[in-house]
This record gives C-alpha cells, sequence and structure tokens, in this order.
C-alpha cells in the first residue's frame, strides 16, 4: 500500500521564508498557503515540479540530496548521467573531457541514461499493441507529471504507461552486468545526476514500486560546477577516456521535447510546461479532445532541458545537445569498440523486469476517506463557495477562493480569513477590528501588520 503522502524533495525553510507568497502563487496544484508569515506546504498536493524554487527570491526554497561523499560507501560508483547534462557545457567541451573528469572526482563507472531508450522503445509498442483500449497512453518518463495524474487528474491515471524510465532501465542493467561479473549487490551503488526534483522524489518513493534500482542522487547544478571548474583547470583531457557507450542521435535527445514521441507511431502530441500540461489534461479530461494515440507530457518548459537543477539556458542546452549528437553515432558496424557489453545483450532480462506495479490515484480533491463524510464535506465547499467573491486575491493566505473554501471545510481555515467577509462582519459588528487584525497577523505575521502602525507624514 502506497503511504499517505508522497516523499517530497522540495523544502521550505522557514528561517529564511518571508511569506511573499511568490511560491503560492505559482503552484500549479495549490500546494502551498501562508500561515503566521510563513508559507506551508500540503504534501497531498505536491507534485515536485519545482515552480516555487524557481520563483523564491530568497532561496527559501531547497531542494534536498545525497552528500556526495556517500558515494564511498560502495566499491563501485556507478554515474548514471542524462544526457542533458552534457547540454550544461560549452560546445568546445567533449564528451570525452565530462566522463574523464567524472571519473577523476571518485566514479569508477560512468553510463549515460539515455543507453535504456534502445530496450524502451521497443517495449512501448508492445504495451500500445497490449492495450489498445487505454488511449490516449500517457509518457511515465516525467515523475512530476505521474503525480500530477494521480493528485489532480484521477480518472486518467489508468492510461498512464507502466513501464519504467530509460534511468531506471539503465540502473537495472549496470547493476546486472556488475552482479554476473560476480561483484556483491552491497558494495554496488548507483547514483543519478538529477536536473529536476521530482526525479529524486520518484526514487525516494517510487509510484508502483517498493524500490529504486538507484541508491542515491546529486543534484545537476552542484555536479556541474564540480565537473566543470576540474574541466577548465585540465589541458589535453580529450583522449584520455574514450566514450564507454554511443547512443543513436536520436536516443540522445529523448529527454527533449519530442524526443519521445519521435518513436511512437499514431497520433501523438508532446506537450511541455507544466501548466501548458494541466490546460490540456483538462480538455481531455472533458473529452474536448479524442483520438490521440500517445501523449508525451513534460513538466519542464523544454522538457529536462529546462530542470530546475540545470545551469544553462534551456534552448541554449537543447541546441548544444543536438549538436552533440555527432559524439554519439555509432561506428559503420553499429558497436562502438570500447563498448564491451551493449544494453541489448540484456533484452531479455530488462523486458521481464520493465513494467511496473499499479499507480493508484490520489485525488488532491478527496475530503475524507469516509464518502458520506466526504459528501457532506463537498456540500460545505459549495456553500461557502457562493459566499466568497471569487477574486483568487490570495489575501487570505489560499491560492484561491476554491482552495480557501476546501480548507474550511477541512478544519484548516475560518470564513473570516477572507479579507471581503472581513469588512462585511465589521460592518455589522460582529467582528472587532483588533480581531480583523489579529486575524491577519495569524496569517502573514506580526512584522507584516505591526509595520503599518504609524502611517502620519505619509
Amino acid at each position: 500500500m502506497e503511504q499517505a503522502n508522497f516523499h517530497h524533495a522540495l523544502k521550505i525553510r522557514e528561517d529564511l521564508c518571508i511569506g511573499c507568497s511568490h511560491c503560492m502563487s505559482v503552484c500549479p496544484t495549490e500546494a502551498i498557503r501562508v500561515k503566521n508569515g510563513k508559507s506551508v506546504l500540503y504534501g497531498n498536493r505536491c507534485v515536485d515540479c519545482g515552480e516555487c524554487f524557481r520563483v523564491c527570491p530568497v532561496s527559501a526554497i531547497i531542494i534536498d540530496n545525497d552528500d556526495f561523499n556517500y558515494i564511498y560507501d560502495y566499491k563501485y560508483r556507478v554515474a548514471l548521467v542524462p544526457s542533458v547534462f552534457t547540454g550544461q557545457f560549452p560546445e568546445d567541451i567533449s564528451l570525452r573531457q565530462i566522463h574523464s573528469v567524472m571519473l577523476e572526482l571518485g566514479f569508477t563507472h560512468v553510463y549515460e541514461v539515455e543507453n535504456g531508450v534502445e530496450i524502451l522503445k521497443d517495449a512501448i509498442t508492445g504495451y500500445a499493441a497490449q492495450n489498445p483500449d487505454k488511449k490516449p497512453l500517457i509518457s511515465s518518463f516525467c515523475p512530476a507529471i505521474v503525480r500530477l495524474i494521480q493528485v489532480k487528474f484521477p480518472s486518467l491515471v489508468e492510461n498512464i504507461m507502466q513501464l519504467k524510465p530509460p534511468l531506471d532501465i539503465s540502473a537495472l542493467h549496470i547493476r546486472h552486468e556488475l552482479l554476473k561479473k560476480g561483484i556483491p549487490d552491497k558494495d554496488i551503488g548507483i547514483f543519478y545526476i538529477t536536473p529536476c526534483a521530482a526525479k529524486i522524489a520518484a526514487i525516494k518513493d517510487p509510484v508502483g514500486e517498493k524500490d529504486s534500482p538507484i541508491n542515491g542522487v546529486i543534484n545537476m547544478d552542484i555536479f556541474f560546477s564540480k565537473v566543470f571548474r576540474q574541466v577548465k583547470q585540465k589541458k589535453n583531457l580529450s583522449d584520455e577516456m574514450p566514450v564507454g557507450s554511443r547512443l543513436t542521435s536520436k536516443s540522445a535527445c529523448w529527454a527533449l521535447t519530442g524526443g519521445e514521441a519521435a518513436y511512437v507511431q499514431g497520433r501523438v502530441l508532446a506537450i511541455d510546461e507544466i501548466h501548458n500540461v494541466i490546460e490540456f489534461l483538462e480538455r481531455l479530461e472533458n473529452e474536448e479532445v479524442t483520438d490521440i494515440d500517445f501523449l508525451e507530457l513534460r513538466a519542464c518548459d523544454e522538457s529536462c532541458a529546462g530542470g530546475v537543477l540545470t545551469i544553462a539556458n534551456r534552448f541554449l542546452a537543447a541546441e548544444r545537445l543536438r549538436n552533440h549528437t555527432a559524439e554519439y553515432h555509432p561506428d559503420s558496424d553499429g558497436k562502438h569498440p570500447d563498448e564491451t557489453t551493449p544494453i541489448s545483450d540484456n533484452n531479455e532480462y530488462l523486458l521481464e523486469n520493465i513494467t511496473v506495479g499499479e499507480i493508484n490515484p490520489r485525488s488532491m480533491m478527496k475530503l475524507d476517506e469516509n464518502m458520506g463524510e466526504a459528501m457532506r464535506k463537498m456540500e460545505k465547499v459549495n456553500r461557502i463557495m457562493q459566499l466568497l467573491p471569487m477574486v483568487d486575491c490570495g489575501i487570505c493566505g489560499a491560492p484561491s477562493c476554491q482552495a480557501l473554501a476546501q480548507d474550511i471545510a477541512l478544519g484548516d481555515a475560518s470564513i473570516d480569513y477572507c479579507i471581503f467577509i472581513q469588512k462585511i462582519l465589521e460592518q455589522k459588528g460582529e467582528l472587532s477590528l483588533e480581531d480583523s487584525v489579529k486575524i491577519m497577523q495569524d496569517i502573514w505575521g506580526f512584522g507584516k501588520t505591526n509595520k503599518y502602525r504609524d502611517l502620519k507624514g505619509i
């Protein structure tokens, strides 16, 4: 059984938060409130998309990751590198240089995530043939989108492909290869260089599975700085380290917008940026859009090139990655001379382990586990909505009037949190000015209300 709440990589540092509400305003699932002058995360709604991280003006929102020194807990240390990591570097820095420095920094193996595409692309075709009634099929690549559908579009959960993404497939492959060489499993540590918070959350708390084949996660922005500094300090690195595997140019671009869709037959749409995805899924849920075979949905603009932990401009990173594909073309015989065990050699094993378990809905609109009580609370929400002004001003500490109504029904807020209701109650003599100020202090903190005590001379 899945946990009541997701694991979240995003954390709010209360000591730094100024309660500016920027994060609350941009959150696509209304997962943030302001209470006592600080932002508060509602874990049952958050999908770890990282939009709040992007807009926080004081860096009060952080993304957890594993300490880099954690890699030394293992004798064999594998870096799983997504192709977008290459796109962070200037054009004059090669894959060979990047991989060479990564080994110098402590890894014993470097393996590119998109190798898993070679297994997944055929699995998608087979999955679509076996599930003709599930249209459109929705890609399981982006964990923020999987969670978004779970909490905001639960009726579409069955459309999500129950297939592992290239990341997990590559992790299974490299671990299987090392185990075949007689290396104990406890000595193998596989670490993913992540461009986003959602993939951290997915590794720590995988959907449809008990455990992830990946041992740890390293944030891309931190690791890029380490590698780039080393590359710039060294000379003539280009011939020191051969590239261990070769991707096709299409595989290397899988994580970009349209990269996955290029492998799928039929009517296929590729949609990026989470608000665009939400707008489209609303149309799909309302049956305004039909006859689509496959949806490639990504939470970030320009997909993984626009991840919140990337360094480079997303458009330039995508361009650099496409330019780098010259390095990915295999030799004329289809195999790179330094590649001893292509992933296709483990095709049977990987296909046996490529599926994930049932993906369950976790509707954020669910007001109670008891159906009767949930219906009563929904009726209360509807009654409250008729009283609220529907201007979504956010002064109540909730992102919208509907969110406030739900909070009231759940006992997390009061009707007089609404500034319009406050003024009406004051006018009727049912709420004193002191009580009104106290309510605002409970929401926005003492400092924001106290600073205006003396307005003379303004």
